[in-house]
């Protein structure tokens, strides 16, 4: 596998954490390649550090040992700053509660993430028209997200996490509260973000989604069981 291909590569990385005076080992030992371009499903039951691994992966938290080389960089002992204008710059997020603002329509929850920005706002509007019309929620821009169905919620969080077109989308649990149908539409459209914008998609599920991925991991008890 060249290294140049690779967008995340995580060594011999541990985290733990103390809960009511006992230690728990979130991660123990991973180690994982993820090449650009690939669509990866992190499956596990919960509790077994799948969610650790992705907030690690991103610079959220920082591995008590190993490294985590992010597109050519160890971030792992980065700067706060650094790995913010990072998370700004390369990362998208999304979550199994969506984390819309209330107060904010679809179009107003979509572009506050280039709040504050060095662009002038009609560039601000036209990306985020954009990155509603590429989940397929134009006619929703107006909307607040109690006027949406659940999955109508989850595609506005996706358009959320385009609109500043990032090398690599992180979704913990993006189905999670979804019906069937829903879930299928979700996961068909982080499927069309990986192919068509050749987004590196990393999805953290206790589901069974392997279907959708290029590349499938099994976690438990903080260790990487299996890769296929």
């Amino acid at each position: 596998m060249s290294e140049k291909n690779i967008m995340i590569d995580a060594i011999d990385v541990n985290k733990e954490y103390r809960r009511a005076g006992a230690i728990i080992r979130a991660l123990a030992d991973v180690n994982l390649k993820i090449k650009s371009g690939e669509f990866v499903i992190i499956q596990g039951p919960t509790g077994c550090g799948k969610s650790t691994l992705l907030n690690v992966l991103s610079g959220l938290d920082l591995p008590d040992s190993g490294r985590i080389i992010f597109d050519g960089e160890n971030i792992a002992r980065a700067t706060e700053d650094r790995l913010s204008r990072l998370r700004r710059q390369k990362i998208g997020f999304v979550f199994q509660d969506f984390n819309l603002v209330n107060t904010l329509t679809a179009i107003e929850n979509v572009e506050a993430v280039l709040w504050p920005t060095v662009l002038r706002q009609k560039e601000i509007e036209n990306r985020g028209i954009t990155a509603l019309r590429d989940v397929n929620l134009l006619a929703r821009k107006d909307h607040y997200p109690v006027q949406m169905s659940g999955g109508e919620q989850q595609r506005c969080a996706i358009a959320r996490a385009i609109i500043h077109r990032p090398r690599v989308i992180l979704a913990d649990e993006p189905s999670g509260d979804l019906d069937p149908t829903s879930e299928k539409e979700i996961m068909d459209l982080l499927t069309k973000i990986n192919k068509e914008m050749e987004t590196t998609v990393i999805v953290v599920t206790h589901r069974d989604l392997s279907k959708y991925g290029t590349k499938t991991i099994r976690m438990d008890n903080g260790r990487i069981t299996k890769i296929q």
